[in-house]
Formats: C-alpha cells, structure tokens, sequence
C-alpha cells in the first residue's frame, strides 16, 4: 500500500490505493505484479477501444434518425421545427465523420513507431468532434422538448 493514515487494526487508510485493488484492471502478469509492461497488447487495446467507440457512435445516430423521423412527423407546426431538424442534421454529419476517423483508427497498428504520431493526431480530431456532437445533442435536447408534466399547455 501507499502512504496513509494507520487504522486500529495497523492498516493504511484515507484516499490511498490499494495495489491488490488494481490488479484486477491490469492483466494476470502486469506491471504491478513485477512482470514486463510488454505483457499489455496495446494495438488490441486500442482496437477493441475503438470498436466500442464506434458502437457507441451508431447508437447515437440510430437515436437520431429516430428523433429526426418523430420531428418530421409533427410538421413545420411544431415551434423550432427547423433548428431542430438542422441540429439534428448537423449531428448526423458530424457523426459519420466521426465513424470514418474511428474506422481509420481501428485500422493502423498503433505498435508501430510511425503510425503513433498521425494516429494521436487522429484520435485528437475524432475526441473534438465527439465532444461537438456531445454539444450538438443537448442544444437537440433543449430544443426538441415539448411542454409535458402536470400543467401542459392545453390546446383547443
């Protein structure tokens, strides 16, 4: 353990980590365990971080074509029809390109001296465009709701 604050028993306590605790995130014969840092396979890693990136990413855009289709079915009556649909539009864009630079980086083997530095540049482009989705989706949210709960607008 690290250093710490002594408990009644003789144990470390506070805000400190306990070694055996981590073992269970790293592999049977990692860096903690004193065997070789080699052992992690860092292009699988990576690989299976990308692909559950890029599921993330089609749920996203299933979610919204689906909210898409519902807005297309109120019609131009409801009140931010067009910002809606252009937000969601805008999100679906930036989702594609989002999906190709996942792709493209699922693709390279990141073990490979040469490709490290265009694949960190890479995943840095693909991490603002996410974060500008993340943005895109909740003006989506703001905009898309309509008056529900106990007092709605009552239409006659």
């Amino acid at each position: 353990m690290m250093q710490g604050l002594k408990t009644e028993r003789g144990e470390q306590a506070g805000r400190d980590i306990d070694r055996a605790s981590l073992r269970s995130t790293m592999p049977a014969s990692g860096p903690l365990q004193g065997g070789p840092v080699s052992s992690l396979n860092m292009n699988l890693y990576a690989t299976k971080k990308s692909a559950a990136e890029g599921m993330l990413d089609l749920a996203l855009f299933l979610a919204n074509i689906t909210h898409m289709k519902t807005v297309i079915e109120q019609g131009a009556g409801f009140r931010y029809y067009i910002a809606v649909l252009t937000l969601i539009s805008f999100s679906l864009v930036l989702q594609i390109v989002a999906g190709v630079l996942i792709i493209i980086i699922a693709r390279r083997d990141v073990s490979q001296q040469t490709n490290q530095k265009s694949l960190d540049s890479l995943n840095n482009v693909a991490t603002i465009i996410i974060f500008f989705i993340f943005i895109t989706n909740i003006c989506i949210t703001v905009f898309g709701m309509e008056r529900t709960g106990i007092f709605p607008r009552m239409h006659f």
